[in-house]
């Protein structure tokens, strides 16, 4: 299979600290995020995998940003496919205008040491919308149904993030639809439901308390949305129904803890099963708390995150 080679890179990157960018080179002499080596960094090393673009053609896809390629995914299969668990879909942070290499990765090896297949979600950036973003994960859950059998995987799909990139899955898990059946495209017949959550330290909202974490002034450039319309759209906790997805969220008290107490507080109201961690020490940014992450730092009681969702996967039998 095509796909087992990623096993190898994946390793291969990860042990060689690819992905990770160290904080004191985060930004430009001017104080400005030095965004143009995150987005290189990340397209150099994803070369090496074998890739799955998400669209032939992807809608609304240009050259406003020559660092950008169409969007795409990286899948990871498990090394056992008698006894995987689950497919992960796996998106990356960075403000929705940088690709934060430690959480997107890195964590896919994590979980794929823990017996899952993974996929890695290369999604679309500003100046592309959240809108556009949200599109890129939901046709990558499609394709993940639509080629299971190709794949040699289910059709349960777990989508998580982390920041921006947990924005996006809680966008996802409450805007989705059960496919088009009458679509000539059999990608697009298939549902983009998630079937379940994982959300690490994302902002979630804008409109439930006054501005997220880094939210600037200026709306008409914030990915949160640009007038209150859309941030309405935009703030997951809003559009909770019966059909939500369960959700495991976690993050530390270094954003506003109430990010997640208000987010569980909505998925209680509607009788969501969740899962809530919020650990006081450590702060934004931590991936997967190992030290493989740009601040360099390894807190082992914020690692337990992972085991504890694991577990969670496994109660709600998403295999």
């Amino acid at each position: 299979m095509k796909y087992e080679k990623n096993i190898e890179v994946l390793e291969r990157l990860t042990a060689e600290h690819a992905f990770i960018i160290p904080i004191e080179k985060h930004r430009n002499q001017d104080g400005s995020i030095n965004t143009e080596q995150f987005k290189q960094n990340w397209e150099e090393k994803m070369e090496a995998f074998e890739q799955i673009k998400l669209w032939d053609k992807t809608p609304g896809f240009d050259d406003r940003d020559s660092l950008q390629r169409e969007p795409y995914m990286v899948f990871v299969p498990a090394k056992d496919r008698e006894t995987a668990k689950g497919t992960i879909l796996i998106a990356h942070g960075g403000g929705f205008a940088i690709r934060t290499g430690c959480e997107g990765p890195n964590a896919a090896l994590y979980f794929h040491n823990k017996g899952y297949h993974t996929a890695i979600l290369t999604y679309r950036l500003i100046p592309y919308t959240r809108f556009d973003a949200i599109a890129d994960m939901q046709r990558a859950v499609r394709i993940l149904r639509a080629r299971r059998e190709e794949l040699g995987i289910g059709d349960k799909v777990i989508v998580m993030g982390f920041s921006a990139g947990g924005m996006l899955c809680a966008d996802c898990a409450v805007h989705f639809d059960c496919g088009n059946p009458e679509s000539e495209d059999l990608t697009e017949r298939m549902s983009c439901r998630p079937d379940g959550v994982v959300v690490g330290y994302g902002a979630i909202t804008a409109i439930s308390f006054p501005r997220p974490f880094m939210m600037p002034e200026d709306y008409e450039k914030d990915m949160c949305g640009k007038n209150m319309k859309e941030r309405i759209y935009l703030a997951a906790e809003k559009h909770i129904d019966y059909d939500t997805p369960p959700f495991f969220i976690w993050q530390t008290l270094s954003d506003d803890g109430r990010f997640g107490m208000n987010l569980a507080k909505e998925l209680q109201d509607a009788k969501i099963p969740y899962e809530l961690h919020i650990f006081e020490g450590g702060p934004h940014g931590l991936g997967m708390a190992d030290g493989e992450n740009d601040l360099g730092m390894d807190v082992p009681h914020i690692t337990h995150w992972g085991v504890l969702c694991d577990e969670w996967m496994q109660m709600h039998g998403l295999k």
